[in-house]
C-alpha cells in the first residue's frame, strides 16, 4: 500500500482515562468549524488532496481498482476492545461508493471496522458506523477512491472517530472475578474488578485465616464493551502460598474463595473426556462408569418407537427436494454409533469429524511433546467401557466416532460414491426432556457434501497414523477410506450443505466454502503418506501463505478449518522441506504472538476479540481453539510465556468473566448446570440429571436466538448475553466439538511443563 508520510499530528488522543472531561476525547475530529485546526491527508500517487475552509477535496482519475487511489490519514492511536463511532460526510460530482476504512497501520492492514458510503452525485452525505477496535497497534483512516468508470472530484466535509458507551441491557455490580477454581504453583494469577473508574484502586490478598499476604494497586484498562463496565486487572503472581479459600478484596467488595498452588487441569482431562461416554449413541450408557444417574437406555437401535439409526433411509419429499434439488437415493444405510452432536439426537459429520480430529491430537500432541509417561497413553485415563483393553482412551473414544463417519460414506456403485453424508437426525425437532431412546421421530440422511468429505478424509488419514500400533487392520481401512474420500471430494467440488429453513429436526451447519477442508485434509494426508501430491496441493491452496488464524477475528472450527491443519503441519511436519517446515511454524508462532498482545489488552484474560465486538454462538469453545494454537506455539519453542497465556486463558472460563460464572460443570464455586439437553434436564425433571462434570457451556452469544434470550437480554454487552436455563440454547447449549477442544487444553496444561 503506498501512501505519503503524515504531514500534521493534529489527531493523537491522549491516553484513555487521563482526564475527565465533558465527554471522550475525540480519536479523529475534521469539522472545520471555530476555526480549529484541519489536518492535511496524504494521497497515493497521482492524488493531491487539497485543504479549503470547508473540505478536504481530490480530483480522482478513472480506473484502477478501489485500492489504487486512496487518500488517508495515519498516526491515530485506539484503545483495543474498546467501540467506536465512525462518522463521516462526503459529497462527489458523481455517483460512487467509497470504501472507508479504520486500519492497523501495517501490513496486512487488518480492518478494526469499515463503511461503504454511498454517495449520490452532487448531494451531500453522512455516514456512520460503529466498530470495536482489534488492538492497540497505530491506525489509519483510509478513503478507496478507485474503480470509477470516468473521472470525478470527491470532498470530504466531515469526519470523526469517537470512543463510545454501548447500551447494556443487564445491570454491572461492582465484582471481583476470579478463576474459582484457582491458580497453580508458578501459574499467572490475576483476577478482575468490574467497578469503579480509570483511576487505579488498591486491593488486598487475604488467605482462610483473614491474614493479609498482599496489598497492591489494580491496573484499569477502563471501559470494557465486551463486559459493559469498567475494569481493573488484579495482578498476584507473586505470591506463591498454597492452600484454599484465598479472597481478593477491593475496598468492601470481596471474591469468591479460590485456592492456590495446585492446578485442577489433570482432573479436567478426565471429566471433559469422560463426557464423551454418555453422549455416545446405540450403546446402554452403564451407571457403573458414567456415574450414578446417568445410566439411560440405548439409543436409536432400530427397535420401537423409531426406527433408529440401523437402517435408515435418504431424506425425501417436499423438503428434500426444496433443499437437495434433483437429489435422491435408493440404498439404506446402517449409520448407528457415534456421539449425539449436541443437547439433540442430531449426528453431523463435520462436527463429528474435527471433535474426533481433536482428541486425536491430544494423543498425538501428548505422545510427542509430553514423554513417554503422558497420561495420553493411559487406556484407563477416562469413564469409558474400553478401560483396559490395552488401547489408550482418547483413542477408544475417538474410534466411536470414527466408526460412524465410515458408515456414513456413499456405499461403492452408487452415485456420489465416496462421497460422506453430511448428517443423519430426526425429520421434527423434538421437545425437552426427550431421552435418546424414547425419540419418536423418523430419522432420515441428508445428502453428501464436499464440506463433509473433505472433514472425514482428514480426520480418517489422521486415525490411519495413530491407530497402526495399535490395530492396523482399522488403521489401514481408515486410511483406504480417507483415500476414497478425498477423491469423491475431487470429483465432486462443490456439493455445498445449504442452509435450510431450520425447521427439520437439525442444524443444518452449511458451508460454501471447501478451499479450508481440502487444506486441513491434504495436511493430514500429507503428515500420515508422505505423498508430494498432497504437498503440492498444499501449496496450491490459498491457505497455503494466509493468514488462516485471523481470517474471521474469531478462531478456526468446524466451518473454518485451515487453522487446525496448520497447527498439525507446524507440529507434526518432521517430513517437511526445512523451509516449509520453518515457514509453518513461523506463521503459528506469529499468531501466537498476536494472541498474546491482544490478551495483555482484555480486562478477563481471554484470547479473543472478534471483530465486530459480538461474541459468537460458542464463544467459549472459540476462546480454546485460540488457546490451541498459542499451545502449539509453546511445543514448538518452548517457551513458558506461551504455556503461561494458556493458562491465564483458562481463567475466563473457569469463573474470571463478567458473569462471575464458571462455564465448566463441577468446577468453581458458581458453574453452568443447566445446559440445554434432552437427557441432561433436571432443570425441567428432576428425575434426570444435570450435564455431568466437565461439561462446557457454549457461552455468551450476542446473537439472540431463542425466544429466552430474546426476552431477557435484549441490549445485553457481549459477555453478558448468557443464561444459564435449559431453554437458552444459544448460549447454553453443549456440544462435541466444544468439549473436543477442552479435552485438548485441559491435556496439554496437566502434561506441559
Amino acid at each position: 500500500m503506498l501512501k505519503r508520510p503524515i504531514l500534521a499530528a493534529l489527531l493523537l488522543a491522549g491516553a484513555a482515562g487521563t482526564a475527565k472531561t465533558a465527554g471522550p476525547a475525540p480519536v479523529l475530529d475534521i469539522s472545520f468549524q471555530n476555526g480549529q485546526p484541519v489536518p492535511q491527508v496524504w494521497g497515493s500517487e497521482g492524488l493531491n488532496p487539497k485543504t479549503t475552509a470547508q473540505a478536504i477535496c481530490v480530483d480522482v482519475p478513472a480506473g484502477g481498482s478501489p485500492w489504487d487511489r486512496m487518500i488517508g490519514i495515519n498516526g491515530l492511536q485506539l484503545r483495543g476492545g474498546q467501540t467506536y463511532r465512525l462518522s463521516i460526510g462526503l459529497e462527489s460530482s458523481t455517483a460512487v461508493t467509497v470504501p472507508v476504512l479504520v486500519q492497523v497501520d501495517a501490513p496486512p492492514y487488518q480492518a478494526h471496522g469499515r463503511l461503504d458510503a454511498h454517495v449520490e452525485a452532487n448531494k451531500p452525505g453522512s455516514f456512520s458506523t460503529n466498530f470495536v477496535a482489534q488492538d492497540s497497534r497505530p491506525t489509519q483512516f483510509v478513503l478507496h477512491l478507485g474503480g470509477a468508470a470516468a473521472d470525478y472530484s470527491l470532498c470530504l466535509t466531515q469526519a470523526s472517530i469517537v470512543s463510545v458507551v454501548p447500551k447494556s441491557g443487564r445491570k454491572v455490580v461492582s465484582t471481583v472475578v476470579v478463576n474459582q477454581s484457582g491458580y497453580g504453583r508458578g501459574a499467572p494469577k490475576r483476577a478482575t474488578f468490574i467497578g469503579g473508574d480509570e483511576t487505579p484502586v488498591d486491593f488486598s490478598l487475604i488467605d482462610a485465616a483473614g491474614k493479609t499476604l498482599l496489598t497492591a494497586r489494580s491496573k484499569p484498562l477502563g471501559y470494557d464493551a465486551s463486559a459493559g463496565a469498567p475494569v481493573h486487572v488484579l495482578d498476584f503472581s507473586s505470591v506463591e502460598n498454597t492452600g484454599k479459600d484465598f479472597r481478593l478484596k477491593v475496598g468492601t467488595t470481596e471474591s469468591d474463595p479460590f485456592p492456590m498452588g495446585q492446578d485442577v487441569f489433570a482432573a479436567l482431562r478426565i471429566d471433559a473426556l469422560s463426557w464423551f461416554y454418555p453422549q455416545r449413541s446405540g450403546i446402554a450408557i452403564n451407571g457403573r462408569i458414567a456415574g450414578a444417574g446417568y445410566a439411560r437406555a440405548a439409543g436409536h437401535i432400530g427397535v420401537a418407537p423409531n426406527r433408529g439409526d440401523t437402517d435408515v433411509a435418504c431424506l425425501k419429499g417436499k423438503v428434500a427436494q426444496t433443499l437437495y434439488p434433483g437429489w435422491s437415493c435408493s440404498y439404506r444405510l446402517d449409520v448407528s454409533g457415534g456421539w449425539y452432536d449436541a443437547g439433540d439426537q442430531g449426528k453431523y459429520a463435520v462436527t463429528g469429524a474435527i471433535s474426533a480430529a481433536q482428541l486425536m491430537a491430544a494423543f498425538e500432541r501428548g505422545a510427542h511433546f509430553a514423554g513417554g509417561s503422558s497420561p495420553v497413553f493411559s487406556d484407563s485415563l477416562s469413564r469409558s467401557p474400553e478401560n483396559g483393553n490395552g488401547v489408550p482412551d482418547l483413542l477408544d473414544e475417538a474410534r466411536w466416532e470414527l466408526e460412524f463417519l465410515l458408515k456414513m460414506m456413499v456405499p461403492d456403485g452408487q452415485p456420489l460414491a465416496g462421497m460422506v453424508h453430511h448428517k443423519v437426525h430426526d425429520t421434527r425437532w423434538t421437545a425437552v426432556p426427550m431421552l435418546p431412546a424414547a425419540d419418536p421421530m423418523e430419522r432420515a440422511l441428508h445428502r453428501p457434501s464436499t464440506a463433509a468429505t473433505l472433514a472425514v478424509a482428514a480426520a480418517a488419514a489422521q486415525g490411519a497414523r495413530l491407530f497402526g500400533a495399535y490395530d492396523a487392520a482399522f488403521a489401514a481401512r481408515l486410511s483406504q477410506a480417507a483415500q476414497k474420500a478425498w477423491k469423491a471430494a475431487g470429483a465432486n467440488p462443490v456439493l455445498y450443505a445449504p442452509v435450510s429453513d431450520g425447521q427439520q429436526g437439525g442444524g443444518d451447519y452449511d458451508d460454501d466454502d471447501i478451499e479450508d477442508e481440502t487444506y486441513w485434509a491434504a495436511a493430514e494426508l500429507y503428515l500420515t503418506t508422505g505423498t508430494p501430491a498432497f504437498l503440492d496441493r498444499l501449496k496450491r491452496s490459498p491457505h497455503w501463505n494466509d493468514d488462516v488464524f485471523f481470517r474471521s477475528n474469531t478462531a478456526f472450527d468446524w466451518r473454518s478449518t485451515a487453522g487446525l491443519g496448520r497447527v498439525q503441519l507446524a507440529l507434526f511436519g518432521k517430513n517437511l522441506p526445512a523451509a516449509d517446515q520453518a515457514q509453518v511454524q513461523a506463521s503459528v508462532v506469529a499468531a501466537a504472538d498476536r494472541f498474546l498482545a491482544l490478551q495483555a489488552e482484555e480486562g478477563f484474560g481471554q484470547i479473543y476479540r472478534p471483530g465486530d465486538g459480538k461474541y459468537d454462538w460458542g464463544s467459549n469453545q472459540m476462546m480454546l481453539q485460540n488457546m490451541v494454537v498459542v499451545a502449539a506455539a509453546y511445543d514448538v519453542t518452548g517457551r513458558q510465556s506461551y504455556r503461561d497465556a494458556a493458562r491465564e486463558g483458562m481463567d475466563y472460563l473457569l469463573g474470571r468473566n463478567a458473569m462471575n460464572l464458571s462455564y465448566i460443570t463441577g468446577y468453581g464455586t458458581r458453574f453452568s448446570r443447566n445446559q440445554h439437553s434432552r437427557w441432561y434436564a433436571n432443570q425441567v425433571d428432576p428425575s434426570l440429571p444435570h450435564p455431568p462434570a466437565g461439561t462446557l457451556a457454549g457461552g455468551p452469544n450476542s446473537t439472540l436466538v431463542d425466544e429466552l434470550a430474546r426476552a431477557k437480554l435484549k441490549n445485553c454487552a457481549p459477555q453478558l448475553c448468557y443464561l444459564d436455563d435449559i431453554n437458552a440454547w444459544g448460549s447454553n447449549e453443549m456440544a462435541i466439538n466444544w468439549n473436543a477442544p477442552l479435552v485438548y487444553m485441559a491435556s496439554f496444561l496437566a502434561d506441559a511443563r
